[in-house]
């Protein structure tokens, strides 16, 4: 009989070792130098520590964290022994006897999921957790657990078990975006870990292995119910005696739940968006990028670049930022409540003059976190908005002529382009100032002509517009035909330059800085000339008309100096108010994500409404 049975294990485990060595052979082959993978962590033990990074506002207050996790960071000495001991009972009996993984719990494992037709148990150690939370995905295949074996053999040889506990200790979830023990103590009891009972230690001990279920605020009653089970549990390993253990279960939990700051989402997704770029000209990455030939090269250092920026804003570093949180939630109602219909969305900047920072941003109606981010990644023709910066201040800068100077306004073709001025009404002769007050298109072409489409061009270099391609070198341009456009904040930005000649761009971020206090980034102050002091002297003189007796009547504002330009492009696709005044720069844009007519509610002018609610 014992013969028989011996030979039914056999005949059982030998297709299952040999399906789990195809499977291992296979996987072996995709990972990429494990010591390589793991010699930026493992080896490098301060690699291990994740924390929260956060944002603050222009007058030190925090309004938001980077990304929706909150992690903050407990040094060893900091955790308590009686968490130790729960975790290791209830995840890992045998964590200070295995090598990373442990063969008869996978075997066991591997013999129930037989079972059924996905991975149901995983018999996974504390080791193969901290692996696949650090390295891995969570997908629940065969090949990816062999992965994960191999990985926790390696931290096994590279770190202490009381090492491997603590960075467990400091990366497990604990739901609601919490992970971490430190953080899960103030996220649940604004408390720091060394100061909570053993009954609130227990309490959180349960959330880790469901976290769902075991939710401390939707499911109260589950996770006590886990607390008192985990006990039990100390008292059959005599870590507590039974009268200890009722003890700590009649103990009262009582939740303190931190009320967590992420405000001013739009202006949150920015900053962040903008630490990448900080970073690649900090760090070499903006240089390598430019020299790289192939796009494959240019691909790698992307990847590099977004993971150092993840790295960055996982280490608890502070973001001083230029947000002013009155203008931010001022700037969000104008554009809601000018915006009542369907479909139609919209985004806005607002820049301070004096220190060219942005001071907010709104990325469309009811913008929620990490969604589309309309102010900086809406791509859309400027329409007549690009005037003003390709082809106005362009052709005052070469030729210098007075504003009284005529220019013909009537209809014409260049090649098979024929330009036509809003409504089709025709012009004769109108002075240079007419034809930008009236925003009429046929002298805008004729100068654009005039200039030389080339050296037009070169003028919008600085701006650093990011889809200019050199398809968009037409007379069309001047009118704001372009195979992609720009960003409202491009645009935006770059009417900075009429503030007084000079550009730099418009930065959100003041300075990084690690949670000492030592700078890590700030950007440099590299203010360039643009326009000479007659041109621009002369363009504030056009968007100030414009504002006063052309098409930005609608924006404009009763202050000493207010200087507007408008556009709209074909078929009524986007509307745009670009302009400044003597306190700030200003740009709202509003249409639908996907272009479609608004020719119904033009005449609301919603564009122009924004604009003026911001500013006065």
């Amino acid at each position: 009989m014992r013969m028989t049975l011996g030979y039914a294990v056999i005949a059982l485990l030998l297709p299952l070792c040999i399906i789990i060595w195809v499977l291992a052979n296979q996987e072996f082959k995709s990972i990429t130098s494990i010591n390589e993978a793991l010699a930026a962590t493992v080896e490098d033990k301060q690699a291990f520590p994740k924390e929260t990074s956060f944002l603050l506002d222009k007058d030190g207050n925090r309004f938001s964290k980077a990304s929706y996790e909150l992690r903050f960071h407990a040094e060893s000495e900091e955790i308590p022994d009686f968490l130790r001991d729960i975790i290791v009972l209830s995840e890992d009996r045998n964590f200070y006897d295995h090598i990373g993984f442990d063969a008869g719990a996978i075997i066991r494992a591997v013999v129930k999921n037989l079972v059924f037709t996905h991975i149901q148990q995983g018999g996974s150690t504390i080791t193969q957790q901290l692996a696949r939370n650090l390295y891995l995905s969570q997908e629940k295949t065969y090949s990816r657990k062999i992965t994960e074996l191999v990985y926790a053999y390696e931290i096994e040889q590279s770190m202490t078990k009381e090492e491997i506990l603590d960075s467990y200790l400091n990366n497990i979830y604990f739901n609601n975006g919490v992970y971490g023990i430190r953080s899960a103590s103030l996220y649940y009891f604004k408390r720091e870990p060394s100061e909570l009972s053993n009954a609130e230690i227990a309490f959180l001990s349960a959330i880790p292995n469901n976290p769902g279920k075991y939710d401390p605020i939707d499911h109260f009653e589950e996770t006590k119910k886990r607390q008192e089970r985990l006990l039990d549990l100390m008292t059959e390993e005599k870590k507590l005696t039974e009268t200890e253990a009722e003890q700590v279960k009649a103990e009262k939990i009582v939740l303190d739940v931190f009320q967590d700051k992420d405000d001013h989402p739009d202006y949150a997704a920015y900053v962040e968006f903008e630490l990448k770029d900080l970073i690649a000209l900090q760090e070499g990455y903006m240089e390598k990028l430019l020299e790289s030939e192939s796009e494959e090269e240019k691909e790698k250092l992307q990847h590099s670049l977004t993971k150092r920026t993840q790295e960055i804003l996982t280490s608890g570093v502070i973001i001083h930022t230029a947000l002013d949180p009155a203008l931010q939630v001022k700037n969000t109602e104008a554009l809601k409540s000018r915006l009542p219909y369907e479909g139609i969305n919209g985004a806005s900047v607002m820049i301070r003059n004096s220190t060219r920072e942005i001071v907010s941003i709104v990325g469309g109606k009811d913008y929620q976190k990490y969604n589309f981010n309309r102010a900086f990644q809406a791509y859309r023709q400027p329409g007549s908005a690009i005037k003003p910066l390709l082809v106005f201040a362009p052709y005052i800068e070469h030729f210098s002529p007075e504003l009284s100077q005529p220019i013909d306004a009537r209809d014409f073709c260049i090649n098979d382009y024929c330009p036509k001025n809003y409504g089709g009404l025709q012009y004769g002769e109108v002075s240079l100032s007419k034809s930008f007050v009236l925003s009429l298109n046929t002298p805008a072409v004729r100068l654009l002509e005039h200039t030389g489409i080339e050296d037009a061009f070169k003028t919008l270099t600085p701006f650093s517009f990011d889809r200019v391609v050199k398809e968009d070198y037409t007379a069309a341009a001047a009118v704001g035909g372009f195979t992609y456009g720009m960003s409202p904040f491009e645009l935006t930005d770059a009417y900075t330059s009429f503030i007084d000649g000079s550009y730099k761009r418009s930065h959100a971020i003041q300075k990084v800085t690690a949670s000492d206090g030592s700078l890590l980034y700030e950007w440099p102050d590299d203010s360039m000339s643009i326009w000479s002091p007659g041109t621009t002297d002369k363009m504030r003189q056009l968007l100030s008309a414009a504002a006063t007796s052309g098409t930005g009547i609608p924006a404009n504002v009763n202050k000493p100096y207010s200087g507007i330009k408008t556009g709209t492009t074909n078929q009524f696709f986007d509307f745009w108010t670009i302009g400044l005044t003597n306190e700030f720069t200003a740009g709202v844009w509003v249409g639908h994500d996907l272009p479609k007519s608004m020719e119904s509610i033009e005449q609301d002018r919603p564009s122009q409404l924004i604009w003026r609610d911001m500013m006065k």
